[in-house]
């Protein structure tokens, strides 16, 4: 279910505050939106497992920072 219209896009506090002071930006929060302010900014986010590197650009903005970091494996069958 998609989020309401009227309300804003959801940014994490915390991961605007670090975006100001620091290129690296480890994060466990993954439904925080992408922003102008985070592009060439690296964001190391959780997937589960592991933290996944991702570089913001300028097509990215709009979307969630979990869209780019896959929490599950492509499946590979043996041929």
């Amino acid at each position: 279910m998609s989020r309401s219209t009227w309300k804003p896009p959801f940014v994490s506090n915390k991961i605007l505050k670090r975006c100001h002071y620091k290129v690296n930006i480890r994060t466990w929060n993954r439904s925080t939106f992408i922003i102008p302010e985070f592009v060439g900014k690296t964001f190391e986010v959780h997937n589960g497992i592991m933290f996944n590197k991702i570089k913001i650009t300028t097509s990215m903005i709009g979307y969630k920072l979990g869209e780019f970091s896959f929490t599950r494996k492509p499946c590979m069958h043996s041929g």
